[in-house]
């Protein structure tokens, strides 16, 4: 026999054939139930009229008074306490959407990227799903919160929809700002009636799913915010506040359970029949019924929430979504282009390859946007299918920004072509870097740009790789010094990246002449000046990063000084094709001799430096 772990292992099961399904089996009976004993009544008084000869005549229309006013008072007055009414009912109305489950189009089968999440929340669908026998056959109690963290677009909101698709209940999407009120106690009113109505849906249809997005616009840190900054005052000048907002949160998520309007009238008129009862022929009174919810809340800051809803009861389990790694965008990217017109090449796995290996830091929803972007840009070529061209296009449009070209004076020209290509050669000279993109086109604020990426994917950097970094940051400012004599404003925010990094080497990752890390100060100083900042103001510090960054320059003026026929190749080809994409950059390199040399990252002795 299979047991009851075996159901609930690794591979969904069907809903339909659990206790979900059975009990909307037993919802759909009684309200047909109830339907026929509501229709009973009317029509056995029907037929009792018609035996005895005096049917109704339901075609005759009433009289109607002769006065027009007498016709529109009654309107009137009606209309006016109806929006009364009205008013603040519709302020305490819950805002959700429900989305029937035969309404989603997204299987657990388009979740691409997420394996370790699927598997958490296939296990989640499936306690959900056979409730009953979770409970009453092993004793567990089903997961009743899910918190979904990460950055945005990593398929937060895509996955719970997959869940609601599998689950076959009902969908209520809310948005955590749209229980924002301007009116006192609307907020916690919204709050009770969404969940109120998860509470119906579940004993419908035998289970519901409800998801917040951006949990943390009303689930902050009680007392985290001032009053300034809490939620909407109300016309009279008062607050609900984030502790009461928060509160009301808290206290639903304890209230699956709360019993129906027809259990509290059962129990109500029981309790008032055994007050006149003796104790031994008292009547039973009906237990609250068990409510099947998967509440599942969404947000990018994790770490605002207030810690008591993140205890077990609550969300049980919070899965976090980050960005995918080389594998999964591999993935991604087949999933996607089976989907897209394409041409045959980029059925390639050297091309798919390399463009999840150029999209590191990609979200699911920026890869899906870069492949819409190259679509229309074969769409404006006149073509029905993207090709590699098209995707590397679309890359530099979504990455680098759009194309604003400027005419340049001759001698601007040259400078923004030399600097650049000095850029390139010391990226070239330090052999951990790939070259994608030289340009001197005009993009945004840049007049020039080099786009390199790692050769591998890395998480962690040494303090080699680092100092790598940094010169490759200096060499447009080193070579318009060696070329032409002096530099230029071009090299301003490159001096800012190198500054940054090698505060991060002083101040923060104990690469320096200390292990004090000034970062520290920063984060535990509310509203404390950037890590910058802090290194500059420390005499020490500063002087460290002013002998560090005066190093690299020597080391990266004198690789240049020895390699002036590369940056010469590189600078004429720019300024014969303005920009140089990939395999371009390599043959330009290799055609104009000398090659890579191998460079010793290690800090150079003084001798070295000197060379």
């Amino acid at each position: 026999m299979t047991t009851v772990a075996a159901q609930l292992g690794g591979s969904l099961i069907d809903g339909r054939a659990f206790d979900v399904g059975a009990a909307r089996e037993q919802a759909r009976r009684r309200r047909l139930t109830v339907l026929a004993a509501m229709l009973s009544l009317p029509l056995a008084f029907l037929w009792y009229r018609i035996a005895i000869g005096a049917p109704f005549n339901v075609f005759a229309l009433p009289s109607l008074p002769q006065d027009p006013f007498l016709i529109l008072l009654p309107v009137f007055l009606i209309v006016v306490i109806g929006i009364m009414v009205a008013m603040p009912l519709a302020a305490g109305r819950s805002p959700h959407v429900r989305v029937r489950p035969e309404e989603i189009d997204v299987t657990l089968d388009d979740v691409q990227g997420l394996d370790g999440v699927v598997d958490e929340v296939v296990q989640t669908l499936n306690t959900f799903l056979a409730y009953q026998r979770y409970r009453d056959r092993l004793g567990g109690t089903p997961r009743r919160g899910l918190l979904f963290e990460g950055p945005p677009g990593t398929g937060k909101t895509h996955l719970a929809k997959a869940m609601a698709h599998h689950a076959g209940v009902p969908f209520h999407f809310v948005s955590a700002t749209s229980f924002q009120s301007m009116w006192y106690g609307a907020t916690a009113r919204k709050i009770r009636s969404y969940f109120r109505a998860l509470r119906k849906a579940a004993r419908q249809e035998g289970g519901a799913i409800g998801f917040i997005e951006e949990i943390d616009a009303i689930a902050t840190t009680r007392g985290g915010l001032s009053h300034s900054t809490g939620l909407r005052t109300s016309h009279f000048g008062s607050s609900e506040g984030t502790g009461g907002v928060v509160n009301e949160l808290l206290v639903q998520l304890q209230s699956f359970d709360t019993p129906a309007a027809g259990v509290r009238v059962w129990n109500w008129t029981v309790d008032l029949l055994n007050s006149y009862l003796p104790v031994d022929r008292q009547l039973r009174r009906r237990a609250a019924p068990y409510h099947n919810l998967l509440i599942i809340a969404a947000t990018n800051r994790a770490d605002s929430l207030d810690p008591a809803l993140l205890r077990p009861g609550r969300f049980d389990r919070r899965l976090t979504f980050d960005v995918p790694a080389k594998d999964a965008r591999r993935d991604l990217i087949d999933y996607l282009l089976a989907r897209k017109a394409h041409d045959a090449e980029l059925d390639r796995d050297e091309l798919r390859d390399q463009l999840a290996q150029q999209t590191f830091g990609a979200t699911p929803i920026t890869l899906e946007r870069l492949l819409d972007e190259a679509l229309i840009v074969a769409l404006r070529d006149g073509r029905d299918g993207m090709a590699w061209s098209d995707v590397q296009t679309a890359r530099l449009r979504t990455e680098l920004g759009l194309t604003n070209p400027v005419a340049y004076t001759a001698h601007e020209r040259l400078v923004v072509a030399t600097h650049e290509a000095g850029h390139a050669v010391v990226a070239h000279l330090a052999g951990t870097r790939r070259l994608e993109v030289l340009s001197i086109i005009k993009r945004g604020t840049s007049l020039g740009l080099l786009a390199h990426g790692d050769l591998d994917e890395v998480y962690t950097r040494s303090r080699s790789e680092l100092l790598a970094l940094i010169e490759i940051a200096l060499g447009g400012h080193c070579v318009e010094q060696l070329v032409f004599g002096e530099p230029s404003t071009g090299a301003a925010s490159d001096l800012a990246a190198a500054t940054r990094m090698a505060a991060e080497i002083v101040g923060a990752h104990g690469m320096g002449d200390s292990l004090v890390s000034l970062a520290a100060v920063e984060q535990s100083t509310l509203g404390g000046t950037n890590l910058v900042g802090r290194v500059l103001s420390d005499r020490r510090g500063r002087d460290e990063l002013d002998q560090l960054l005066a190093d690299a320059s020597a080391r990266v003026s004198a690789r240049l000084a020895d390699n002036l026929h590369l940056v010469t190749a590189l600078r004429d080809a720019l300024l014969a094709r303005d920009e140089l994409v990939g395999e371009e950059i390599s043959e330009v390199l290799a055609a104009a001799g000398g090659g890579r040399r191998e460079i010793d990252l290690r800090d150079p002795t003084p001798d070295q430096a000197a060379d």
